[in-house]
């Protein structure tokens, strides 16, 4: 078997053991699922899943596109503001995913769906939320550094990381309100995320104009 067609058999395998966890995540609870339940929907060996995720929360959190490494990579190569550098971010990183579904011969709306049933289940599981939490806490920190650049403060000054929280709390949230749940792919999340992006621009700019502040935002 070749190297492409190998690889290309582990990301279905992958795929297929992710869609199923999902399901019985959905149908049963996560708590209540065990990996052998997961590698029987699946049609997999146990151990073919823990090769592949070796906790059971990885199922939920692996391959998850919105990493702090490609919003570093962004930020790094930005040539405006740092939110404007977020909302491209996001924009590029959707796009990203509807192509590859496309390519795949995947519906998007499908795919949404899947995220969408990701972001409730973290969201109802303490252990989940709180993992879930320790990322986002890492995009703050990439955003709060920007916006203190941006404006002339130190990243851990209020102005930086109030904003930084705003954005990415509000990002989270799409998913998860009547708005995200009503899209059809995540392509269609676009408006949504140039809302939070604008929500928290008018914050900063405000704010920093009552504090003599001029942020270097356009």
């Amino acid at each position: 078997m070749s190297d492409g067609r190998r690889e290309r058999k582990k990301a279905q395998t992958r795929s297929r053991i992710q869609e199923a966890a999902l399901d019985l995540f959905a149908s049963q609870g996560y708590r209540e699922t065990t990996i052998a339940q997961i590698a029987a929907r699946a049609d997999v060996a146990t151990r073919t899943v823990t090769l592949h995720f070796p906790a059971k929360d990885d199922l939920l959190f692996a391959d998850d596109p919105f990493t702090a490494e490609s919003l570093a990579g962004r930020l790094r190569e930005r040539p405006g503001s740092t939110l404007d550098a977020v909302r491209d971010w996001m924009h590029a990183t959707m796009r990203a995913l509807d192509e590859r579904d496309r390519d795949s011969g995947l519906d998007p709306a499908h795919i949404w769906q899947r995220r969408a049933l990701r972001a409730g289940l973290l969201m109802a599981d303490d252990d989940l939320r709180g993992r879930a939490r320790a990322g986002y806490r890492d995009l703050e920190v990439l955003v709060a550094g920007g916006i203190g650049a941006d404006i002339g403060l130190p990243a851990d000054a209020l102005l930086p990381r109030l904003t930084a929280v705003t954005v990415v709390a509000g990002l989270r949230e799409i998913y998860v309100t009547r708005e995200g749940r009503a899209q059809s792919s995540t392509s269609d999340l676009s408006p949504l995320v140039d809302e939070v992006l604008a929500f928290a621009e008018a914050g900063l700019t405000r704010t920093g104009a009552a504090r003599g502040i001029l942020p270097g935002l356009t």
